[in-house]
């Protein structure tokens, strides 16, 4: 069975930042990558253009579906058009390291039901054929409310040094419990902004500290530039901290 993994936090603390370096460092194979997020930044750090490789997000190919259905005026077959897309490979990317599916922008009327379902639904269907399988959540809680998978592994939670963050952390246990979500350890990671003195905080907090992402101005010039984080130096601080992180959880890395 595979091992699920969600990575969470407030927005703009780098969450997708850490999901990429994440799966650049870990040793599992295959690997299954999730994007919450509708801004779909994670495609972008990983090097991946969708639109090039003709592949669609969830939301994307559900909006196609719905305008072909306006058209055919027909029954609303969608769930069984989005699984045989998924089948098809139209909506997965596969890559040598890892696999990638994205939700997407949500464009059609109404809310994100039917694509959680379609998420929720791959997982259990194959979550089997992957060594791990790794979720970047978009900011806030909303993603937990949704419970697209009931069950998590490792939950870690990446913190920038605010009251916010640190009422965030409690939030997320108050959420959790009261949708009925599982996991196994509940991690926490500071990020970039953290100093060594507001860290303290975090080792107070009695949850278990993994430590913080280096501040590296790399990160941010290869955002702005659009360069994928894979082709960033293994020497580089964010890279050496990040394998830091991984290696108190416990993790193999390659």
């Amino acid at each position: 069975m595979g091992k699920i993994n969600v990575i969470t936090g407030r927005g703009g603390t780098g969450k997708s930042t850490f999901t990429t370096l994440f799966t650049r460092y870990v040793h599992a194979k295959p690997l299954l990558l999730i994007d919450l997020d509708p801004d779909e930044s994670l495609a972008k750090m990983l090097g991946v253009d969708l639109g090039r490789e003709s592949k669609c997000s969830i939301s994307d190919a559900l909006s196609r579906i719905i305008e072909k259905g306006k058209k055919s005026k027909g029954k609303d077959d969608s769930p069984d058009l989005l699984r045989r897309m998924m089948e098809e490979g139209e909506i997965i990317y596969r890559d040598k390291k890892f696999d990638l599916i994205t939700l997407g922008t949500k464009f059609a009327p109404g809310c994100y039901c039917l694509p959680d379902e379609m998420i929720k639904e791959t997982i259990r269907n194959i979550h089997k054929n992957y060594e791990m399988i790794l979720v970047d959540s978009p900011a806030g809680l909303e993603h937990l409310n949704r419970k697209v998978t009931p069950d998590i592994n490792d939950l870690f939670v990446v913190l920038d040094p605010s009251e916010k963050s640190a009422k965030h952390i409690d939030r997320i246990k108050y959420v959790t419990k009261g949708v009925n979500i599982h996991y196994n350890q509940f991690y926490l990671v500071g990020n970039y902004r953290f100093t060594e003195e507001n860290e303290a905080y975090l080792l107070k907090s009695g949850e278990k500290y993994l430590g913080r992402i280096a501040n590296d101005p790399l990160v941010r010039e290869y955002n702005l530039k659009g360069k994928s984080l894979f082709h960033i130096s293994e020497d580089s601080p964010s890279s050496i901290s990040v394998k830091k992180i991984l290696r108190e959880a416990g993790y193999v890395l390659v």
